[in-house]
């Protein structure tokens, strides 16, 4: 469905993308993480045709986003992380608004605003100023001008930023049901667990340049060490030696080939040492330790 080839993107002396290549299947979700900053908006406003200044291409559908935007535009729903919607009016009128700019009218329009307003659980404050809305409620109305002309593709950037739990909830579910109508997405994120719940395919991306691509399953068979979490009070660095070891939160994480014989054999050298440890568990690796293990640092939000 999309094949990025080579994709560069210099603004002055900042390069803010370095020939990015990878491909997204048709009816799957990607995850583009990074922190911010990394250039996932830059990559996500080249493909919905915002920016045009770029080496490379991106090939939707068979259209190239260099040669034949307008036919690309056709194909996207796109869904800025800034709100842009008119908050003098009503959830309804933004809809027809953002309707009528797709060249959407009449009983279709109509017919489409209810869709949407159902499918982002706004029917009952349709006719509600926007202004009035909770910050959760106008992600949700944002989302739903992207999906007034039925697009085969939706761009979401950072739909959950400054959302409270109850919002982001929503947002998932309607990420499900576009999954279940065959819309293919492109989900982009700094955090790494909405990542891993919602997306098919994963991108990690810093300062401009795609790490690694690849299943969530792929990638932890190939970075995924197996190891323990080990923290307490007493316990320090010198006391895991000869382990290889990183430090995560008040603990370390101790890597091994094999932890279970690992952790029989902390336990032991605990007793010896009368240390206390407050926890010795088992430890499952997450997203979050792949981009540390590639980068060398945590995702930062800035």
């Amino acid at each position: 469905m999309i094949e990025v080839a080579q994709l560069s993107k210099s603004y002055g002396k900042i390069q803010a993308l370095t020939n990015i290549e990878f491909t997204i299947d048709k009816g799957t979700c990607f995850g583009l993480v990074g922190p911010n900053g990394a250039g996932k908006s830059t990559l996500m406003k080249i493909l919905a045709g915002i920016l045009q200044q770029f080496e490379g291409d991106i090939v939707v559908d068979r259209f190239s986003v260099a040669k034949e935007k307008q036919a690309v535009k056709q194909l996207i729903g796109y869904i800025p992380q800034e709100l842009c919607l008119e908050e003098t009016l009503t959830a309804r009128d933004n809809l027809l608004l953002f309707g009528r700019l797709y060249g959407i009218s009449g009983r279709t329009l109509n017919n489409r605003i209810d869709n949407v307003l159902e499918k982002i659980g706004l029917t009952e404050r349709s006719k509600d100023t926007v202004l009035n809305f909770s910050g959760g409620m106008k992600r949700r109305l944002n989302i739903g001008c992207a999906l007034l002309h039925e697009p085969a593709i939706v761009i979401m950037d950072e739909p959950t930023v400054g959302i409270d739990p109850q919002s982001r909830k929503s947002i998932f579910s309607i990420i499900e049901q576009l999954r279940a109508d065959g819309s293919t997405i492109i989900y982009s994120s700094h955090y790494m667990e909405e990542v891993e719940q919602l997306c098919d395919r994963i991108g990690l991306i810093d300062k401009g340049i795609l790490l690694e691509n690849g299943t969530m399953n792929g990638l932890m068979e190939k970075y995924g060490t197996p190891s323990l979490y080990v923290s307490g009070d007493t316990i320090e660095a010198e006391h895991l030696h000869p382990y290889q070891i990183a430090p995560k939160g008040d603990g370390y994480l101790v890597r091994d080939a094999n932890p279970l014989a690992t952790l029989e054999k902390l336990l032991v050298r605990f007793r010896e040492l009368d240390l206390q440890p407050r926890r010795l568990e088992l430890y499952y690796p997450k997203l979050e330790d792949i981009f540390f293990q590639l980068t060398g640092t945590k995702l930062r939000d800035n």
